[in-house]
């Protein structure tokens, strides 16, 4: 099987579009014929800044809840230090949390012929 990975993050709304861009623009297309491929829907996050954190929303010590937009897309691990440098250069958060997590291609699953 070949290497591929999931990679999913939180993001604010008005940073999706530059994300996707910039992940785009440093990875190959893992689909033949398609490029630019994410899925990504609103979820609410939330979490404590601890002293001594810099958080772009929220205060030090309190608890922030924000709507943000959830992005996962695939990538092959020839690609995943790229993809996951992409998404430093645009995200706003301090401390982003990535998650990057091994994946099985249907390719792999079902043979070409069918059977």
């Amino acid at each position: 099987m070949a290497g591929f990975y999931k990679i999913a993050v939180n993001i604010p709304e008005g940073y999706l579009e530059e994300l996707m861009d910039s992940v785009t623009g440093t990875i190959r297309p893992m689909y033949p014929g398609y490029d630019r491929t994410f899925n990504y829907w609103p979820v609410t996050g939330t979490w404590r800044s601890l002293p001594g954190s810099h958080p772009y929303d929220g205060s030090v010590g309190e608890v922030t809840v924000a709507e943000e937009m959830r992005v996962e897309f695939a990538v092959s691990e020839g690609d995943l230090e790229a993809a996951v440098a992409a998404i430093l250069a645009v995200h706003p958060y301090e401390e982003p949390a990535i998650d990057v997590l091994p994946m099985v291609g249907w390719r792999d699953v079902i043979p070409s012929d069918g059977t």
